[in-house]
């Protein structure tokens, strides 16, 4: 995989014209262009369909976690707006991820498309050891422990792989084997801003550690010449 295919981008704006303009500035230089709540409940499903019309791929990242039935109806729905990936949250439990993924591969082989990657969401980068107990209940089980958990079942249920903090990168590598990928945000390159991620690590650092994709937004796309500043992150993630 080249350098620049591991860049996902992350389009956190919620104007249909400040996320189009990115992609044609920017899909000669990143990998895919992560879709999140912010721009999709903006512009709607549209919007995936412009991007890809302008040549870039999409991670749709709405954190899909309800009963079993909702999300695989979901994932019809993800696998016919031709999406590169898409994600659930691992804490919806196995019968949820087992059949979003049956579901998937299913509408893919209906429609005769690649199936999007399916990720599971461990335990989001903006959370704490200590708000990991004290705020949400998870008592006498370190934050590393539960993610390795998630990511196991996860693959256990036939996911592709997941999203999780750089932090915790080798222990799922460890425990999922090469082929299982891993999408990690909380990137900042050394010269910008950790802003609300309290676990984070350099670009350079997560492909030592193994990721095979790293959500990257505001180091890109608050810069003054965003081009120039992929084109760095490139430049170190090929040193």
């Amino acid at each position: 995989m080249q350098a620049q295919e591991r860049i996902i981008l992350a389009l956190d704006v919620d104007s249909r014209e400040q996320a189009l303009a990115l992609v044609k500035d920017l899909a000669p230089h990143v990998g895919a262009f992560k879709v999140g709540m912010q721009l999709f409940n903006s512009c709607g499903p549209k919007i995936v369909e412009e991007i890809n019309q302008l040549g870039g791929r999409v991670f749709l990242d709405l954190k899909f976690h309800d009963i079993p039935n909702t999300v695989a109806a979901a994932g019809r729905v993800i696998t016919r707006l031709n999406c590169f990936m898409f994600n659930v949250h691992a804490a919806g439990g196995r019968e949820m991820m087992r059949q979003v993924v049956e579901e998937v591969e299913d509408e893919a082989k209906k429609l005769a498309v690649a199936a999007p990657l399916s990720l599971a969401v461990t335990v989001l980068t903006s959370i704490s050891q200590e708000q990991l107990e004290e705020e949400i209940g998870v008592k006498g089980r370190k934050l590393k422990d539960l993610v390795v958990k998630w990511a196991l079942m996860a693959k256990e249920c036939g996911i592709s792989g997941v999203v999780s903090s750089p932090q915790e990168i080798e222990a799922i590598r460890a425990a999922c084997g090469p082929e299982f990928k891993i999408v990690t945000p909380g990137i900042r390159p050394a010269w910008s801003e950790k802003n609300d991620q309290k676990r984070i690590t350099t670009p350079g650092q997560a492909l030592q550690m193994g990721a095979d994709f790293m959500v990257i937004g505001r180091p890109i796309t608050q810069a003054e010449n965003p081009v120039e500043a992929a084109l760095k992150i490139i430049s170190e993630l090929e040193e």
